[in-house]
């Protein structure tokens, strides 16, 4: 619709409705000491109507004491919570923004802390009583019908309940599908003012986001349904989202990211089980760009929060991924995102309804995508416990996947130790050692768990390759890592005697942790022990490892290899080589040594067509192989 054609239909609602337009004293006089009043959120925030009933208050001081806001978001002008209006106003928020997180830490407002999916239903049964609700919305159409715009969520049942709407309608609110409707008769008093929308610029992506991003990635595939919580950091990610196809969106914020998939193509929800072609959200918070976008896009449908942010409703989708953020989380799986220790930081938001949503579903997904640090990489975001008081969003059995830009982790069936492990593995390395130490004296670890600090014992990330054997198999090779010692354990138990003789030439059959620490605790300087990874996250198998070690006198290193018995003839066996055999011509080394068993054929045929000036010595029923590298 064009602008002058919904300027000219408001104009002639105001002929039709003199009443509805009064002068804002009338107004805001109906406002009663003790009146609860909900403001519209976020980007939708009504900024002019919030300033007009304050500047009200300042020439009418005593028109009215004790009322309540409430509202979920405050991104805008809060002057509500300011000192000198303590008589008239009391602040209460579902969810703690940057202006109101210091009146509310200091007792001069509120926290209401709840899923937001549960408080259309507050409103509706009167738990939470609503007199009076300031709302932004769109121009009018010829219908008589105005849009909210950019925040649907809780704010339809708020005008639902309220004894009082009085709405700023503004030309620069968009007008977007779903549940966003509300007719004129609906609302009780129109002040027409224009003025820019809030905004959210999201956080310049930088090396640790791509990251961060890059992991993240890994977890999402083609046709899968999305939701990106809040935050600047999910929504920096979803630049590594552009090589995906036929995403779907079923989402409580609908952010600039997630925007430029759409318009990239990337997202175009044509797999999604419920609502399919819609990309669903509740509100919107971002740049002018994305408002402009959702402006009558058949494409948009914006619900309200209790249909968004339902568990059942997201348990519907297949394929659903969850992706959140989080400030805190403790070395057994526990999270906070609302809060760092006794301070009220944000709130639980749609960060358990999704969280929980996604476990549902078929083939679904839960990641927390966090950065392992804060404050300049002063302050490990993973700790051995969580802070006193802190508030735990999602407690041990919710947690599944955790990114940070040291990798990923997969929680879900791990006991606590290899859930501390795990989590330990993906810590900045600075702060290893202490959550080792930390770990230990907890006793959430082996009480012996090796560990080799800094540079010696960094996992070197850049060594992780996809490679295709000459059969077609995908397979995944990466160094080995602190938390692969249950894994490795499998690995070894699942090798035929045959098969353990011919690896450490020795009848031994056990491999008990303290043997296993000799293969997860690494020092990268003087070997190199690679995992051949098979499966996905949930359900990873080694199925071949490899190392080598260097001998300093002669600028050599003895290799090695098993290959899962199930799992030979699959040209396993010789692409690890070959990539090992690459890391150690690329360290400047001149050949490998490598001892045989005479009758383990299948690992000297390897050898022998591994491109190598290779010589052979037998002695007592063992070839001693020289493996010369070929320039």
């Amino acid at each position: 619709m064009k602008l002058e054609d919904s300027q000219k239909y408001l104009a002639a609602y105001k002929k039709a409705y003199p009443e509805k337009f009064a002068a804002e004293n009338e107004i805001f006089n109906h406002i009663r000491r003790g009146d609860h009043i909900f403001v519209a959120s976020g980007c939708g925030e009504p900024q002019y109507l919030v300033q007009a009933m304050t500047s009200y208050v300042e020439s009418h001081p005593k028109a009215f004491f004790d009322a309540e806001i409430i509202h979920v978001y405050s991104l805008g002008i809060a002057p509500y919570t300011d000192a000198k209006y303590k008589a008239n106003f009391r602040h209460n928020s579902f969810f703690i923004g940057n202006n109101t997180r210091d009146p509310i830490n200091k007792g001069m407002a509120d926290y209401t802390p709840i899923s937001l999916s549960h408080v259309p239903s507050l409103l509706y049964s009167g738990v939470i009583r609503i007199d009076v609700a300031l709302i932004q919305t769109s121009l009018p159409d010829d219908h008589g019908y105005f849009s909210l715009g950019v925040s649907v969520d809780i704010v339809k049942a708020a005008t639902e309940k309220a004894a009082i709407v009085i709405a700023q309608v503004n030309a620069n609110m968009p007008r977007i599908h779903g549940d966003s409707f509300l007719h004129i008769k609906d609302v009780d008093f129109i002040i027409p003012y224009d003025e820019p929308l809030l905004e959210l610029t999201g956080a310049k992506t930088n090396e640790t986001i791509q990251r961060i991003g890059k992991n993240v990635a890994r977890l999402v595939q083609d046709g899968d349904t999305i939701q990106v919580g809040f935050g600047s950091l999910p929504n920096a990610i979803m630049v590594n989202l552009y090589n995906k196809k036929n995403l779907g969106v079923h989402t409580e914020l609908l952010s600039d990211g997630l925007v430029d998939l759409i318009k990239a193509g990337v997202i175009d929800n044509s797999r999604k089980t419920i609502d399919r072609g819609k990309t669903t959200a509740a509100f919107s918070m971002g740049e002018k760009s994305t408002y402009d976008f959702l402006n009558d896009n058949p494409s948009i449908a914006f619900r309200t929060i209790d249909y968004t942010n339902n568990p059942l409703v997201i348990a519907r989708i297949e394929n659903m991924v969850a992706i959140n953020s989080a400030l805190e989380i403790d070395l057994t799986g526990q999270a906070t995102s609302e809060s760092i220790g006794s301070i009220f930081y944000s709130g639980v938001g749609g960060h358990q309804d999704f969280m929980r949503g996604a476990l549902l579903s078929k083939n679904g997904k839960t990641v927390l995508a966090m950065k392992a640090t804060s404050r300049d990489d002063t302050i490990s975001r993973i700790v051995p416990a969580l802070k006193e008081q802190a508030g735990v969003t999602l407690n041990r059995s919710d947690v599944r996947y955790i990114v940070t830009e040291y990798g990923i982790a997969y929680l879900h069936g791990k006991n606590i130790r290899e859930r501390a492990m795990e989590l330990i593995s993906i810590a900045h390395p600075k702060f290893q050692p202490w959550l080792i130490e930390e770990a230990k004296k907890r006793g959430l670890i082996f009480r012996d768990q090796a560990f080799i600090p800094g540079k010696r014992g960094e996992y070197p990330e850049e060594l992780e390759t996809f490679r295709t054997t000459k059969t077609g198999l995908q397979i995944f090779m990466r160094p080995v890592k602190i938390s692969d010692e249950t894994l490795l354990q499998d690995f070894f138990y699942s090798l035929s005697d045959t098969s353990l003789h011919r690896r450490f030439l020795s009848l031994r059959k056990d491999m008990p942790h303290e043997r296993l620490q000799d293969f997860v605790v690494i020092d990268y300087t003087k070997e190199v022990l690679l995992v051949v990874i098979t499966g996905d996250q949930s359900n990873q198998i080694i199925a071949a490892v490899g190392q080598y070690g260097i001998d300093e006198s002669t600028h050599t290193a003895e290799v090695a290899f098993a290959v899962r018995d199930d799992q030979q003839n699959r040209g396993i066996g010789f692409e690890l080589l070959k990539y090992l055999t690459y890391l150690a011509k690329r360290q400047g080394l001149l050949g490998f040594t490598a001892e045989v068993l005479v009758d383990n054929k299948p690992m000297l045929h390897v050898f022998e067509k591994g491109g190598f000036d290779l010589k052979k010595r037998f002695d007592s029923g063992v070839y001693d192989l020289m493996l010369k590298f070929k320039i």
